[in-house]
């Protein structure tokens, strides 16, 4: 009965220390040192260095075209806008009229005539 017993032990005993084996030692904490400032020519060149390094004098000589304004496309815009807005006020008083007919509250003259028929 001691042999299962002594099993156990020697196990636990090999689990225990070969996971400390296997543990990495910490390292010690360092302490933060803050980066350098950058000088004026530093900053200079890690801007150029950021824009792409243009080695030739290409980009300067071209010229962008700046878009004209839609005149054409605002002017079509404004001419459908003025055949509908015909359309608009009649739809807008007529659903105006019918929205009065079915009123129920407040005072309209057809509710007169319903109470009576």
């Amino acid at each position: 009965m001691q042999t299962p017993s002594l099993a156990r032990l020697l196990l636990v005993l090999a689990l225990a220390t070969g996971g400390a084996a296997l543990a990495q030692p910490r390292k010690p904490v360092q302490d933060f040192n803050a980066p350098r400032e950058l000088t004026a020519e530093e900053r200079e060149a890690a801007k150029q260095r950021a824009m792409g390094n243009n080695l030739n004098s290409y980009g300067k000589d071209i010229q962008v075209k700046a878009q004209p304004f839609p005149w054409k496309a605002v002017g079509l815009a404004g001419l459908v806008f003025l055949a509908a807005i015909p359309f608009g006020i009649r739809a807008f008083r007529n659903t105006s009229k019918e929205m009065a007919n079915s009123n129920t509250f407040g005072n309209n003259s057809n509710r007169g005539e319903d109470e009576e028929a």
